[in-house]
């Protein structure tokens, strides 16, 4: 009789643990998977779909004022939150059913409670009380919205996750942060039609991204008539009758109807009993695992963001799939966080993939840079402000594209596609013998010839 219940017990449902699951099951291991709170985890239930459902919403008040200048009447738009957050949570029900029944179907036991590690080998089930013995133990449970550092009156704000459940759309909005989650957050509502004040600690959004990708996505959203507050900071959050006051650093007041604070996540192993277990974790509270994703304990493995690796769900979920080839399938695998395709969903969207500019001259040593930034075609006719920005780094020594930078409608879906070129180690000449498809705004990454040239002031005298 063997002295394990299970041969892998997965806590938390979400991307990275339920693909772990799924495969480990298929490689013919027993599987047991714990949530505390609904399958599928932040990107179903309360981060990527959600959020991307009211990107949509967002998008079709500049729609209809196109619209005109294509010939259609189209009478005065009203929109309702209501139905809106109706229609994204039955999205997200069945999202979740469809999680579940996958797993199911894979063999694998759900439990529908907090599970914490009691030892190496060894979880218990906080519901029943039940200890449940495991050959291996995988930790998949994510990160959740941070509050700090705290204020008075902090707890008059709310996090990406209460953002879903809000009764009606607030009037005013003041968003803090300057990351993904802020900024799309303040597009969507800006669309809807709340007036949006963006509040940011730096002097720039999107840190870490090209810096002509940050300039433009700020020069965007200030046409767009999003507020930007860059270099401050909220000091405190008082109730008042007409809102919510928050005094800032610089001594200034904004008043809001809600205010979302998104300024960074931390991950979820408070009170999980990992350190008791021997596990190590960062000053973040991440597990610290090596490249097979295994902690310092051997039975005890950790995917997703509860790593802090790279936060990504895409990302989650090749971690997951490569724990299980590698310790049931028999097949050694390691996930590279080098080079990673992402999108931001503001509007208009950011696409990347590779080193930005700064980063690549650091990493390469010379490089060239070709960027372009023109209307797109169907803004000549609608009258929109909108503008595209694309911009390729090249390796010179090489001629390798390092780095593509998109600003425009649709970047996410282009960044993919051209994803792939860069993984494979596309060079520029590879893309300028790509025969363009016009036209397109894409088009413009293959007919680039002209490396851009910084122009240095004129010595006086």
């Amino acid at each position: 009789m063997s002295q394990f219940d299970v041969d892998l017990f997965v806590i938390g449902a979400g991307s990275g643990g339920v693909r772990a699951a799924r495969v480990a099951a298929g490689y013919g291991a027993r599987v047991m998977i714990a949530e505390e709170y609904r399958v599928g985890g932040t990107c179903v239930i309360r981060g990527c779909v959600p959020k991307k459902l009211m990107v949509y919403a967002s998008r079709f008040a500049e729609e209809f004022e196109d619209a005109a200048a294509f010939g259609w009447t189209v009478a005065e738009p009203r929109f309702d939150w209501g139905t809106l957050a109706a229609n994204v949570h039955k999205e997200v029900d069945r999202l979740e059913g469809i999680y579940r029944a996958n797993l199911e179907k894979a063999g694998v036991e759900i439990v529908d409670s907090r599970a914490v590690v009691v030892d190496p080998h060894t979880v218990r089930i906080l519901r029943t009380g039940r200890q449940v013995r495991a050959r291996y133990i995988l930790v998949a449970v994510g990160a959740h919205p941070s509050m700090s550092p705290a204020i008075p009156g902090g707890e008059l704000a709310i996090t990406s996750n209460e953002v879903f459940h809000l009764k009606e759309l607030p009037r005013r909005i003041l968003v803090v942060g300057g990351g993904y989650i802020a900024v799309e957050f303040a597009g969507v509502f800006a669309g809807l039609g709340s007036e949006v004040t963006l509040l940011h600690r730096g002097d720039k959004l999107l840190r870490g991204f090209d810096e002509d990708i940050r300039d433009a996505l700020a020069e965007a959203y200030r046409r767009r008539g999003i507020g930007l507050a860059l270099e401050r900071t909220v000091q405190r959050l008082e109730k008042r009758p007409g809102g919510i006051a928050a005094t800032l650093s610089d001594g200034t007041t904004i008043e809001a109807d809600q205010v979302l604070v998104a300024t960074g996540r931390r991950p979820n192993t408070a009170a999980l009993g990992l350190e008791e277990a021997g596990v190590s974790l960062d000053e973040a509270g991440a597990v610290i695992v090596d490249g097979y994703s295994q902690s310092v304990i051997p039975s005890i493995y950790a995917v997703g963001d509860v790593t802090n690796r790279a936060n990504l769900t895409p990302i989650a979920i090749r971690e997951g799939h490569a724990f299980a080839d590698t310790v049931f399938g028999g097949r050694p695998t390691m996930v590279d966080h080098d080079l990673i395709p992402t999108a931001v969903f503001s509007t208009p969207e950011i696409g990347v993939v590779g080193c930005g500019e700064a980063a690549a001259r650091a990493r390469y040593g010379e490089v060239e840079i070709f960027k372009t930034s023109f209307r797109p075609m169907k803004a000549t006719v609608s009258g929109s402000a909108d503008r595209v920005l694309m911009k390729l780094v090249v390796e010179k020594a090489t001629d390798k594209v390092v780095g593509v930078h998109i600003l425009s409608h649709d970047a996410g879906e282009m960044i993919q596609l051209a994803g792939i070129a860069v993984t494979m180690g596309a060079t520029k000449a590879d893309f300028d013998c790509t025969v363009a498809v016009h036209p397109t705004a894409a088009e413009e990454l293959v007919t680039m010839r002209t490396p851009f040239v910084v122009k240095k002031p004129e010595a006086v005298g």
